[in-house]
């Protein structure tokens, strides 16, 4: 290739650099008011360059800006090269100049495209960790709510613990009361008898009765009991007939 054929080719490599660095700006500008924008929201949402497509055009625009300056640098090589080995006057005033200038278009494209790189993965880390805070701060209050309830249903648990304690204490004491009210009348009942018999002791006439009046209770009882048995085995002998 000639001379002018490097130097048209870098001028095209120029020029494509310069329109994908336009855009790259454009986006790395996007970038920057929408976090302006959220910030004086305080929307609680993913980070701006979060999605899927946001993230694959960063990628590939600064992907394909990093190749065409390689390529410009190789083209600014080979023209420098062909300067000298081409047969082309080194002390060449318009040469130098040409050459200075592609070199410092180079420079400038670099700087720019670095700068806004750089700002815009400023962007990525900030908006990535403001979104990592934030779900930090989530979690946080999802696991409060969830301790919160924890810590009800323990409550809960201990109110009904104490109310089961309280009816237990109080059926205890009615239990209690109970067994005392019983022991008395047992007692008194006691006494009664003791009374009894030693009245009985003392009065021979009313020992007769008592024992007059037992034996009447089992001819009775004894009676009864016939009657009973004669009456089933009645029954029994009509049920089989």
């Amino acid at each position: 290739m000639s001379f002018e054929d490097l130097r048209k080719q870098a001028r095209q490599l120029e020029n494509e650099i310069d329109l994908k660095l336009v855009s790259f700006s454009k986006l790395g500008t996007s970038y920057s008011s929408q976090g302006h924008v959220q910030d004086s929201r305080r929307a609680e949402s993913s980070p701006l360059l979060g999605s899927t497509n946001s993230e694959h055009m960063f990628e590939t625009m600064a992907l394909e800006i990093e190749q065409l300056l390689v390529k410009l640098n190789e083209v600014n090589d080979k023209m420098a090269e062909y300067s000298q080995n081409g047969g082309i006057h080194t002390n060449n005033p318009s040469l130098m100049h040409t050459l200075q200038r592609h070199r410092d278009i180079l420079q400038d494209y670099s700087l720019e495209f670095n700068k806004t790189k750089t700002n815009i993965s400023a962007y990525r880390d900030r908006e990535e960790l403001l979104g990592s805070v934030r779900r930090e701060i989530d979690n946080y209050h999802k696991g409060s709510s969830v301790q919160n309830r924890r810590t009800d249903l323990l409550l809960k648990e201990q109110e009904h613990t104490r109310s089961a304690d309280r009816v237990a204490d109080e059926a205890i004491n009615i239990a209690m009361a109970t067994k005392e009210n019983l022991m008395g009348q047992k007692g008194m009942l006691g006494g009664i008898t003791t009374k009894m018999n030693t009245l009985a002791k003392r009065f021979p006439v009313i020992n007769n009765l008592f024992q007059k009046i037992n034996l009447r209770k089992r001819r009775d009882s004894i009676i009864l009991g016939t009657v009973i048995g004669v009456c089933v085995i009645l029954l029994l002998l009509y049920a089989f007939r």
